[in-house]
């Protein structure tokens, strides 16, 4: 091997074909090392060897001699690198250069040969991977001193994440808040580390949950994500790709205990990675990919590559690759950028690498390494050339066809799934380990003190088990009271076998002179002196069926947005999943703190987007908690007086013992809605109904104290892992509850009896309980008076309730309906690359808010009642007010869909050019109401005009804009897709789909088309069963599909309402101006169009138009900052005159 690299032929070698002519020019050659060596040729791919002897005999008929020397570029890297299809690619396209030569060094050379041996070159490109020894590269660049593209020296920090974290804080670049332990490997125990339970300290510094920990050795990818109890804790592991997986979610915890690490913040990103590819300070390509610590799963093409989308950098981003380029001296690099709030943080460096099959990037890279090595070795060797001059690239500007509208935005309001009971116990305690507890966490400060995470909670059932021991010692009747409860409190505290934050709480009170005394009983057995009232709150958490419903209607909402194409055509709604990844979808998802919400909020993301995997990862990049201004949330302490007085009312009405008289019609449902007088008519007298409801429960209690006395069934696990016994415990506390001790009912138990009731018809059916059916209906026709007129009983008390639960919602979506004028900050797709992606233009904005019932019944008072339409004048909204106001209950799961579409050739000030479409949902369907359910009309009902207007089916531009009500594929229950979580039928393409929706179903006589009316055709084994859903969960109920309400609003009566209605209540104004305040740090960026003008859409054109997309375009509430940094047009509504940036 060592001979032929010696003297001459190692120079000859290097030079192969110095004195071939120019003729044939555009035949790439490269050689691999010494050329004379017939055993290297073994390694060379055919073509290659093909190419050589062409240029040999090229040679004999070519006898000019030519006086310049060629350039020689040598290729010093590990074969697996210097073979590589992107390598290979760019050195064919290197050598079209007239001037250049390439080597490739081979690897037994570069492993066993002494440098001297080396073959030559005027230009190294060498970089460091596994098993490189780049000791021997920095010796040869000393020796030959060739221009070096790569500098070798810089590539030692490359491999020490603690040297590239050093030099990116030097240049002034953002990187996540971070610090660096360094253990000693002899004795591990010594470094500065604290670790908490939702916390580590490192070196002083505290990381929050949820931080990143990462291995200080580059090569080693093992970085792990630690997540807080609050979200269910564990920790999401990540690792060099394995086949489809990049991370795996562990239960661990407690961070690694030997070893030095980098700790950093968390960044919140949308779920996407932005991979950044230098050549050179003035070039960057980047492109996205679905970020690993999401769900680790890979996604791939039918290549098997993983899908990655070209994506626009900002202009700082571009400053941000030529500070990383010139700063590790890499010409060819690689980094990382995380998009968090706004602004770009860099997270790690690579160093040398290419794009993976980009035929634009190895164009472009061979050009500029091409120039580059020109410019700075070709007047060293006297070869005439001159840089060429680079046609700038033109951009590309998209138009729709036809006068089909694009969608621009989708707002939904929805509310969580399913979940279990909600329930407390409050117990007065006086035991000093109480008292201690109390003033170890701080509680003398404000007197109240909240108990939810895992060690608190322990220590609060350590100390009960401590009291019934001692208790089982004495038998004193005073305790025997307490005893009941305390075992309660260690049932409950027992529960699933873990803690996690987010299904227990315990509140303790600070009672100066102990609790009132509540009956003259009690008298003797109180104590005096000071007590702590304990409050235990649980239940109301997410149940299985909750989170597939969630995730199902996730899933359904994907077929809102315009179409696929590509590797998706395969499957409906991956119109919206690749709008997402190439940033061309603005996605939030907003969530109230509560724990059932926030999971609602992450299931829907899994469905929305087809992740995998645990829902932790997912909230924790992708529900952002909008808890801090009252947006989501409710304070249920503090009811407005307006409230108050109508519940005063309402209890007043139903506890008169005879029937209701036209009077108490009158009081009760001023509004006359069939779905309240139908309720009136079920109870007839409100106080016997509730004996009869009382009655029912004391018999469903006997019945569940039987069972549990039979042997058979003491063990007996219900759903959710609840037992017997706490379903017992959850009975007799309401029948204890219900009465009250001078025999009158207390009607605020009534949606608390309903609840359960609802409960345990759906999921312990299989108890066989008699006479539920009964205390269902019951409970069902009080709780659907009850529960809509704590609201308010007259249209006023609506709106006023109304306004004091969502004037901040309200603002917040005016905003999102004005903000939909993108501007630099959105990640924008790069139209160069966007052949096959329909418009790369088009930006849709997806604002998705989970909550819960309260604000769901806010929101739909206030476009009831708040005046957006005359119902005498609009046939439409008429249709759509009967419909609401037959609709009893609004069950888990509720939407609320706002949809604005741009009709881009309407004039952009014409009150045309935006249109706005209301659709509702009333959720879950419940367990026995197929037949009296209100029909609506219709999603996205056609107009008479356009029946025949269908579109051209085999087009796929008219695909993409218009894909009519396919909609959701769901008409009946929404478990078509039970196989698999996306419809991988590939045969059901969106042609056939769309051919699903012949508009001849309209026979009814109403031009209703019902999406779907069977799911037959979308998966044969499905058949439209009205409830039972899948197996494994005890019955998930499907969801009613959304209706349209109204279909032709423009943009500007839509805003005018919000602002009337927000503005009417001043007080209420003034709460908003707060909350906003704390929402958006209002930085104003200028936007690109002035949302002054008034938006509007069209009346009559609508009619005309084939309706455009399906409506389901998912609005989730984002919750990660999503992709979007501060959109911020200065908005000039009347009422808020400062510009805001979410």
């Amino acid at each position: 091997m060592s001979e032929p690299c010696e003297g001459p032929g190692a120079r000859a070698g290097a030079g192969a074909g110095a004195a071939q002519g120019r003729g044939d020019r555009d035949v790439p050659r490269f050689v691999v090392g010494c050329e004379d060596d017939e055993q290297d040729m073994g390694q060379m791919e055919a073509g290659m060897k093909n190419e050589m002897f062409r240029e040999e005999e090229m040679e004999d008929d070519d006898d000019e001699s030519p006086s310049e020397r060629q350039i020689v570029v040598g290729i010093c890297a590990m074969m697996k690198k210097s073979k590589s299809k992107p390598m290979t690619q760019i050195l064919e396209r290197l050598c079209k250069f007239d001037y250049i030569d390439v080597v490739i060094f081979p690897e037994e050379v570069i492993l066993e040969e002494p440098v001297e041996k080396w073959p030559l070159c005027d230009c190294l490109i060498s970089f460091h991977s596994k098993g490189f020894p780049l000791d021997k590269a920095v010796e040869y660049a000393k020796l030959r001193n060739p221009l070096l593209i790569n500098d070798l020296n810089m590539q030692y920090f490359i491999q020490d994440r603690r040297e590239v974290y050093r030099i990116l804080q030097e240049e002034g670049i953002d990187l996540p808040r971070y610090a660096v332990l360094n253990r000693d490997p002899d004795n591990p125990e010594e470094c500065n580390l604290v670790e908490g339970e939702d916390h580590v300290e490192v070196n002083g510094e505290v990381f929050p949950k949820p931080f990143v920990e990462k291995p200080v050795c580059a090569e080693d990818h093992n970085v792990y994500i630690y997540y807080p109890t609050s979200a269910g804790g564990g920790s999401q592991r990540l690792f060099r790709k394995i086949g489809s997986r990049s991370s795996v979610y562990s239960p661990e915890s407690s961070v690694r205990k030997t070893g030095s690490y980098i700790y950093e913040e968390f960044m919140p990103t949308d779920g996407t990675d932005v991979k950044v590819y230098t050549v050179g300070p003035d070039y960057a390509h980047a492109e996205a990919r679905k970020s690993p610590a999401l769900d680790g799963k890979v996604e791939r093409d039918s290549e098997g590559k993983e899908i990655r989308y070209p994506v626009m950098l900002t202009a700082m981003e571009k400053l941000v690759a030529r500070k990383v380029c010139l700063a590790f001296k890499q010409t060819v690099c690689g980094f990382d950028l995380l998009r968090a709030n706004g602004h770009s943080f860099v997270c790690d460096v690579n160093g040398f690498s290419f794009v993976k099959n980009s035929m634009k990037y190895y164009d472009d890279c061979a050009k500029v390494l091409g120039n580059m090595v020109m410019r700075e070795l070709a007047p060293q060797l006297h070869i005439p050339w001159s840089i060429p001059m680079e046609a700038e690239d033109i951009p590309i500007v998209p138009t729709t066809s036809g006068t089909m509208m694009e969608l621009r935005c989708v707002i939904a309001i929805v509310r969580h799934g399913d979940r279990t009971p909600k329930q407390k116990m409050k117990m007065e305690v006086r035991h000093p380990l109480f008292f201690e507890l109390f003033e170890k966490y701080g509680g003398y400060k404000s007197g109240k003190l909240k108990l939810k995470k895992p060690k608190q909670l322990q220590e609060v059932l350590d100390i009960a088990r401590l009291l019934l021991d001692e208790l089982g010692q004495h038998n004193d009747c005073e305790i025997e009271e307490k005893k009941s409860k305390l075992e309660q409190l260690k049932t409950v505290l027992e529960m699933y076998g873990h803690f996690s934050g987010i299904n227990r709480k315990v509140q303790l009170t600070y009672l100066r002179n102990g609790q009132p005394k509540a009956s003259s009983e009690e008298e003797d057995s109180k104590k005096d002196g000071p007590s702590l009232l304990l409050v235990l709150k649980w239940g109301g958490e997410l149940t299985p069926a909750g989170r597939v419903q969630a995730e199902e209607l996730g899933r359904a909402f994907r077929c809102m947005y315009p179409g696929g194409q590509g590797d998706y055509a395969g499957f409906p709604g991956c119109g919206l999943l690749r709008l997402h990844s190439t940033y061309r979808h603005d996605l939030k998802i907003y969530a109230s703190d509560e724990g059932r919400v926030q999971m609602t909020a992450a299931a829907f993301a899994k469905g929305l987007l087809a992740l995998e995997g645990e829902l932790t990862p997912i909230l924790v990049q992708m529900v952002k908690s909008a808890n801090m201004n009252g947006l989501l949330d409710s304070d249920s302490d503090s009811l407005t007086d307006c409230q108050q007085k109508v519940k005063a009312r309402l209890h007043e009405i139903m506890q008169k013992d005879q029937e209701f008289t036209s009077q108490d019609y009158e009081k009760l449902a001023p509004t006359g809605s069939p779905s309240l007088v139908n309720s009136m008519k079920v109870i007839e007298n409100p106080v016997m109904t509730c004996d009869k409801v009382y009655t029912l429960i004391q018999s469903l209690t006997s019945q569940i104290r039987r069972r549990l006395e039979d042997p058979k069934s003491a063990d007996l696990q219900l759903y959710h892992s609840e037992t017997l016994e706490l379903m017992l415990q959850r009975w007799s506390k309401l029948e204890r509850d219900f009465r009250m001790k001078n025999g009158r009912y207390d009607i605020s138990k009534i949606p608390d009896i309903y609840d359960c009731i609802k409960y345990d018809s759906q999921h312990n059916a299989s108890l066989g309980l008699e006479d539920t059916l009964e205390l269902f209906r019951l409970s069902r026709a009080l709780a659907d008076i009850v529960i809509p007129q704590e609201y308010g009983i007259s249209k006023a008390e609506k709106l006023d309730i109304a306004q004091a639960y969502c004037v901040p919602l309200m603002k917040k979506i005016q905003l999102d309906l004005q903000r939909t004028h993108e501007d630099e900050a959105v990640n924008k797709l790069h139209p160069l690359y966007s052949r096959g992606v329909m418009s790369p233009g088009r930006h849709v904005r997806t604002r998705l808010y989970f909550t819960s019932e309260s604000h769901v019944h806010s929101l739909l008072s206030i476009f009831r009642y708040g005046g957006l339409l005359d119902e005498e004048k609009d046939q439409q909204w008429k249709q759509a007010m009967d419909y609401l106001s037959a609709v009893t209950e609004l069950n888990y799961m509720t939407q609320i869909v706002i949809m604005l579409y741009e009709d881009n050739n309407k004039d952009p000030s014409s009150e045309e050019r935006f249109h706005v479409e209301l659709h509702f949902s009333p959720g879950v369907k419940g367990c026995e109401d197929e037949e009296n359910v209100p029909l609506g009309f219709g999603f996205r009902p056609a107009s008479s005009e356009n029946q025949d207007k269908k579109p051209n089916q085999g087009s796929l531009e008219d695909l993409s804009q218009d894909q009519p009500d396919q909609a959701l594929p769901v008409s009946e229950p929404i478990n078509i897709q039970r196989r698999s979580p996306m419809i991988r039928n590939r045969k059901t393409g969106s042609m056939e789909v769309l051919s699903e929706t012949s508009p001849t179903q309209s026979s009814k006589g109403c031009t209703s088309h019902r999406l779907f009316p069977s799911c037959s055709r979308q998966s044969p084994e499905i058949k439209p069963t009205s409830g039972l859903g899948f197996e494994g969960c005890s019955m998930v109920p499907s969801i009613y599909p959304l209706e349209t309400l109204h279909n032709s609003l423009s943009l500007k009566q839509v805003d005018e309402f919000l602002n009337t209605v927000c503005e009417s209540s001043s007080e209420a104004h003034a709460k908003t101006m707060k909350a906003l305040s704390g929402l958006f740090d209002s930085q104003s960026q200028t936007s690109l169009y002035s949302p002054q003008q008034p938006l509007s859409s069209s009346g009559s054109e609508t009619s005309l138009r084939p309706p455009s997309q399906p409506l389901w375009h998912g609005s989730i509430p984002s919750s990660a900052v999503s992709s979007a940094g501060p959109s911020s047009p200065i908005t000039e509504s009347s009422g808020l005159n400062f510009s805001f940036s979410e």
